[in-house]
């Protein structure tokens, strides 16, 4: 609008000055702050349509970084979903094989649980078979007891053996004997003989020179017994000495030195139901 009426000031300027009309110097003053309004004016409208064409480039460029970022952000907004999905699918799959894993581990673990409880009802049925046929030797210092799931016979020396002696005495065979025939009934069970000594040295035993000489002696020589003559398996046995090494109390007196000279008869059950259970 400024620049129309600018042409339209020179225009008139013109046409005055070609129609030789002289002016007063009042007119003349007035046209001529007219023309520095009309010049400032265009000079503002200049500066203002570079400033509006430099806003409107920069909008431009916002815009298309505005709409590139959000490009960007649908295609990470899909790459997401897409592994969501995938995730969730996954998931459902993870928690089915752990759901069918836990079934399979909670059935391993009754079995395993109920293979314990039969060995131990097997346990206590034998403790008490073995306290029966044994009952007439408990005075002369026989015990049958369960410990750690396994029934612990206990025989003392003085029940089995002359003093110092690795040769079974007629009252020990006996003994055995008895012991041999509930054995046999029960061919589920392992049999380990240990022998055990009090802590005084030997002296002229001949072939026997210390406490581990007469622990392992006195086992082999239960174990013999007990297969060679009362034909206990002896794919069943396993003989041991143990010494003066485990004690049932301090050798410090003689009769506890006598609770520490014996032969253990340990009987455990086979667990080979319960190993290949566990290996699954």
């Amino acid at each position: 609008m400024r620049k129309i009426s600018l042409f339209l000031f020179i225009g008139l300027l013109a046409s005055a000055f070609s129609s030789c009309v002289i002016l007063s110097p009042k007119k003349y003053k007035a046209l001529l702050a007219k023309q520095d309004s009309l010049s400032t004016g265009w000079t503002e409208s200049q500066l203002m349509n570079e400033n509006l064409e430099s806003l409107i480039a920069k909008l431009r460029k916002d815009t298309t970084g505005l709409s590139s970022a959000l490009n960007d952000l649908r295609n990470q907004y899909s790459e997401m979903n897409t592994n969501y999905d995938k995730l969730r699918s996954n998931s459902s799959s993870e928690i089915k094989k752990l759901s069918s894993d836990l079934e399979k581990r909670e059935q391993r673990l009754k079995e395993v649980e109920e293979i314990l409880r039969k060995r131990d009802a097997a346990t206590n049925q034998l403790k008490e078979k073995l306290q029966q046929a044994l009952l007439g030797f408990t005075k002369n210092g026989l015990t049958v007891e369960i410990r750690n799931g396994k029934v612990y016979v206990s025989l003392t020396d003085k029940l089995l053996f002359p003093s110092g002696s690795i040769i079974i005495d007629e009252k020990g065979k006996q003994a055995l004997s008895q012991l041999a025939e509930v054995l046999k009934q029960q061919p589920e069970i392992n049999i380990a003989v240990e022998g055990h000594t009090d802590s005084q040295k030997i002296n002229n035993l001949g072939q026997i020179k210390d406490n581990w000489d007469l622990s392992v002696l006195r086992s082999t020589s239960v174990v013999r017994y007990l297969t060679e003559v009362s034909k206990v398996e002896a794919v069943r046995m396993t003989a041991t000495g143990k010494g003066e090494f485990q004690p049932l109390g301090a050798n410090t007196t003689a009769e506890s030195r006598s609770k520490n000279r014996r032969i253990e008869i340990v009987l455990s059950p086979k667990l080979d139901e319960l190993y290949d259970l566990i290996k699954q």
